[in-house]
């Protein structure tokens, strides 16, 4: 009996430790970013923009990691895309650059262990929190401005949205082993941010002289874009909507990397003599 129960505890102790993974692994990635806002309030997925990614990833075991990455994107948004009458009116236009820091932590759906000819290959999901920097601009005259500094709903100097922020991190994607050291990852990440300023649009058009006298002519023309699409008179006036105030922005990255994994394959813990002490 004691023999039987010793092959059994054997059996399950290499089979629940002998492929356990722990170590960093790290990679590089490119892809494409896409901006979800008032510009492009029906998720149109035809105007991606780059982007690049640097991860790092502690591995505990097969099934759970925690990652660190560092990501920067440019994303843009333009009304005269559209085929919605009030955008197209509107006319307005921007462009930023993303730079973006995350940690999230991840779990794979199947057991992944580098190198392995059986567990090469899983579905995982993460979730996690992030920060990230933006910084809207517009072009006038062949000159691009930013945004923010202007004011362009009215804001009073000093009343600016923050151009650093929080957000809420989660994706999934799959990852494949090519050898013990080597692996690749293809996943989708979003942001769930707290602000609707990404595109500088949010609430209604400002009082054009209350912006002119506290921020200049050209922050006048970049609030009201609206005669340069051919109206007949601008559409800016003030109070009227210029923005959906109850729905924030966000964007996503759909990025392939590549991953040198550090770690070791796991002891198994059957080596330890402990563990036959009872018999």
């Amino acid at each position: 009996m004691r023999t039987v129960i010793l092959i059994l505890s054997v059996s399950f102790l290499l089979s629940a430790n002998l492929f356990a993974q722990r170590g960093w692994e790290v990679g590089a990635g490119v892809g494409v970013s896409y901006y979800f806002g008032d510009l492009n309030p029906n998720f149109d997925l035809g105007h991606p923009g780059p982007a690049v990614s640097l991860l790092g990833r502690y591995n505990f075991n097969d099934r759970l990691a925690m990652r660190f990455a560092l990501s920067y994107a440019q994303i843009d948004g333009d009304d005269s895309r559209s085929t919605n009458s009030f955008q197209l009116a509107r006319n307005l236009s921007f462009k930023s650059n993303i730079i973006d820091a995350s940690g999230q932590f991840e779990f794979n759906f199947f057991r992944f262990v580098h190198g392995h000819r059986d567990y090469f290959f899983s579905p995982y999901v993460s979730l996690g929190l992030g920060v990230f920097h933006f910084n809207p601009k517009a072009e006038l005259d062949g000159v691009w401005h930013e945004l923010r500094s202007l004011g362009t709903e009215g804001q009073r100097r000093g009343e600016e949205y923050l151009s650093v922020l929080p957000a809420i991190v989660y994706g999934g994607g799959l990852k494949f082993s090519i050898n013990y050291r080597w692996s690749i990852n293809v996943e989708v990440n979003a942001r769930l941010l707290f602000t609707d300023y990404l595109d500088d649009v949010s609430t209604t058009y400002p009082n054009p002289a209350e912006v002119r006298r506290l921020r200049g002519d050209i922050a006048v023309a970049l609030s009201d874009r609206s005669i340069e699409g051919g109206n007949p008179e601008a559409i800016g006036e003030p109070g009227r909507q210029r923005g959906d105030a109850t729905r924030n922005d966000s964007y996503a990255f759909g990025i392939i990397s590549v991953n040198y994994y550090f770690g070791q394959l796991a002891c198994p813990r059957i080596s330890r003599p402990e563990l036959f002490a009872k018999f």
